[in-house]
């Protein structure tokens, strides 16, 4: 019994130390995480018991994002997006394709800036800022990436898939070299 007690105290103390800017990036992982499980799952399936599963898998990644909980939320929602695909027949609409992966890769960025983040945290608001601002650019740059990409896919009597399979091979190629170059330059 001295155990709970003594972890019943200790959440008590890590509640009344946390700032508000811990709570905020936590709030928006919560927000961003279960947008994009809305945006990918079918609205058949929208009942109250799936709807509040999905909160709570939403709740996860902001409540423990040093876990395996933001990997989770992410494979529940690729999951909801192949089911709301194959198995609902939804069509694939570019706008919805995009703010699904906006939606996974802006979960994926507050996590771990919450990760990094002690509960007490006193952070400048432009360190949030810059933040966002780089999330925002790589989300744009992707965006344009996959519009361009979905385009070359329209070339052509059918090759237009292998246009685009090649274009997007070349394009993950390129990226790892940049990675690849920039981790060696440090």
């Amino acid at each position: 019994m001295k155990a709970v007690v003594e972890r019943v105290n200790a959440v008590r103390r890590v509640v009344r130390r946390v700032s508000p800017t811990t709570l905020l990036v936590r709030s928006g992982i919560f927000v961003v995480v279960l947008a994009g499980l809305l945006l990918a799952y079918p609205a058949q399936l929208f009942q109250p018991r799936t709807l509040l599963a999905l909160a709570v898998v939403a709740a996860l990644p902001a409540a423990a994002p040093r876990r395996v909980w933001p990997t989770f939320a992410a494979l529940v929602t690729v999951g909801g997006w192949v089911l709301a695909s194959a198995g609902y027949d939804r069509p694939i609409a570019l706008w919805r394709l995009l703010a699904v992966a906006a939606a996974l890769y802006l979960g994926h960025t507050l996590c771990a800036l919450a990760a990094v983040l002690p509960y007490d945290a006193l952070v400048d608001p432009d360190v949030l800022a810059r933040w966002l601002t780089r999330a925002a650019a790589v989300i744009l740059a992707t965006w344009v990436v996959g519009v361009v990409l979905a385009w070359l896919g329209g070339i052509g009597d059918g090759a237009g898939f292998q246009t685009a399979t090649v274009a997007g091979l070349l394009v993950a190629v390129g990226c790892s070299g940049l990675l690849g170059w920039l981790l060696r330059r440090r």
